[in-house]
């Protein structure tokens, strides 16, 4: 902690709400790249993650996503962890360095997102984003079966999930050319939903979609 307080900055708050980051936490004003130079210099540390993600300090819990051992994450952290996000950056922070490094991160996927608070529900599609965008191993098909959990939560007008809804669309959609097809078929069945919410994350997909070369078979 004093680490953190060593380069922390004032007017901290005023920085993150430029963000839209809100936290109820104490705010020392570090800049990510602090945070990412310290867990450098810590190294993977799971006790010592376990422990940050405690206090009531938000950097200290995006230091703990980058130190925590991805090895030792088991489902029951992640459900933990999961409880207590309270704004995107806490969620995405363990969703994209942590959490889509664990084999769990599948079944979190599913589990997450019949979650109603915001951000819990957000998880589960900043982690599909994650897994589609870093796991290199996994087949289409898993990839596939993630369509309607997509679609069901396109309906979702709370910003933070419409926009992990939107990620993991895009995210699905680059991993292959059977996936991307797969991806616009379902925004343009979208396109043509009652939802405003569904509507903007299929004209927002598709006009990525659109701008992007075909990602080549495996």
């Amino acid at each position: 902690m004093a680490l953190l307080e060593k380069r922390g900055r004032p007017r901290g708050e005023a920085a993150l709400a430029r963000y839209g980051i809100i936290t109820r936490k104490r705010v020392m004003g570090c800049s990510v790249g602090d945070i990412r130079y310290l867990a450098k210099e810590l190294g993977r540390d799971h006790a010592l993650a376990q422990a940050l993600w405690k206090q009531d300090c938000y950097e200290a819990r995006l230091l703990a996503a980058f130190v925590a051992d991805p090895t030792q994450v088991t489902p029951a952290m992640m459900d933990a962890w999961c409880r207590t996000f309270e704004n995107w950056a806490d969620t995405d922070t363990a969703c994209f360095h942590l959490f889509d490094k664990t084999p769990h991160a599948m079944m979190k996927i599913r589990s997450w997102a019949k979650r109603k608070p915001e951000f819990e529900k957000r998880a589960a599609y900043a982690l599909l984003a994650s897994l589609a965008l870093h796991d290199k191993k996994t087949p289409d098909a898993p990839f596939l079966q993630t369509l309607p959990l997509i679609e069901q939560a396109a309906t979702d007008d709370r910003n933070f999930v419409k926009k992990g809804v939107l990620w993991a669309l895009r995210g699905v959609g680059g991993r292959s050319p059977e996936l991307r097809a797969a991806a616009e078929k379902l925004a343009r069945k979208l396109k043509a939903s009652d939802s405003s919410s569904a509507r903007w994350i299929a004209a927002t997909a598709l006009r990525e979609f659109a701008k992007r070369k075909p990602r080549p078979k495996r």
